[in-house]
């Protein structure tokens, strides 16, 4: 793994928005403060884009039996 980059307080504030474009494609950035490192700037987990309905259509199967509950359970909670 890469080892991440590393800013000074002064220059992370001065090219902040270089940071983040480097942080948006995957990169990791340290913060230091008098040479030691003080924050980890890190890229957010992406989030889960969602399809549209119907998008699962034929790929899910659910068996004919999948309402039935075992006798057991059943018997547990006083539906016999």
């Amino acid at each position: 793994m890469e080892e991440a980059r590393q800013y000074n307080v002064h220059d992370a504030k001065t090219h902040l928005s270089h940071i983040l474009e480097q942080v948006a494609t995957g990169e990791e950035v340290v913060i230091s403060e008098a040479g030691e490192p003080v924050a980890r700037v890190v890229p957010l987990h992406a989030r889960v884009r969602r399809a549209g309905r119907g998008s699962l259509q034929g790929q899910i199967r659910i068996r004919e039996d999948f309402d039935d509950l075992p006798d057991d359970l059943a018997d547990a909670f006083g539906m016999r």
